[in-house]
């Protein structure tokens, strides 16, 4: 048997996570302060705010990776999205959070660095962590490895979110929009029925973009369950 005859296995979570998150960062590191006040593809949030809100999720990933939880787990990968549910009161709130906190950096290079720092550090814990270790998030306990599997899955949404008006950048990493298409099927119950990229399928399951009629008659009763998560 010959290298290439050796089945590969999936991605690990933790490397999943550092191609997420080195694709986004690869985006934001050379961003000036005229670029961050672009509009990106979340409601209200310039290009600052969505940076913002991901520091805030890499922080709280910091925390998670190193606070052991009893268990038994009680989500996975896909089963933690299953309980996000329209909040317009709470998304308005939060909106108005991440606008303000983000416009008080006078300087947008502290929080350009603010998040490549914590970004990295975070990769670097998750590294470091067993992948089967149960850790506690959002009130919710699930093993590491899924942990990692849901950060990357959010980075790599948001980072088709950032880069909605800022041409020529990097894109999302292949492994962690794989990912947002594991988790999409997975809330979905199969694989979906419409012929859609990785970064469409993304978009549209999140209610980043409508539906055609076209798409809504091959999706059936599920076009109703969109979105998936947003």
């Amino acid at each position: 048997m010959t290298l290439t005859d050796v089945p590969v296995g999936p991605t690990p979570p933790s490397e999943v996570l550092r191609a997420a998150y080195t694709a986004f960062a690869d985006v934001v590191r050379p961003l000036e302060d005229e670029e961050s006040w672009r509009p990106t593809g979340c409601t209200g949030w310039a290009v600052r705010d969505l940076i913002l809100h991901c520091v805030a999720d890499c922080q709280r990933a910091l925390v998670s990776l190193h606070t052991s939880a009893a268990g038994p787990a009680d989500r996975d990968a896909v089963t933690y999205w299953r309980d996000w549910r329209p909040d317009p009161v709470g998304a308005a709130n939060g909106r108005r959070w991440s606008r303000v906190c983000a416009s008080m950096f006078l300087d947008f290079r502290q929080l350009r660095e603010l998040y490549l720092e914590t970004a990295a550090a975070t990769v670097h814990a998750a590294e470091a962590a067993a992948q089967d270790r149960l850790v506690a998030t959002q009130g919710h306990v699930l093993t590491a490895g899924d942990l990692m599997t849901t950060l990357a899955v959010e980075a790599t949404i948001h980072h088709l979110d950032l880069v909605v008006d800022l041409p020529g950048v990097p894109e999302p990493a292949p492994v962690g929009l794989a990912a947002v298409r594991a988790t999409l099927d997975g809330l979905l119950g199969r694989p979906v029925p419409v012929a859609w990229t990785d970064e469409h399928y993304a978009r549209a399951a999140t209610g980043r973009a409508p539906l055609t009629d076209a798409e809504r008659r091959s999706l059936g009763a599920d076009a109703e369950r969109l979105p998936l998560f947003s």
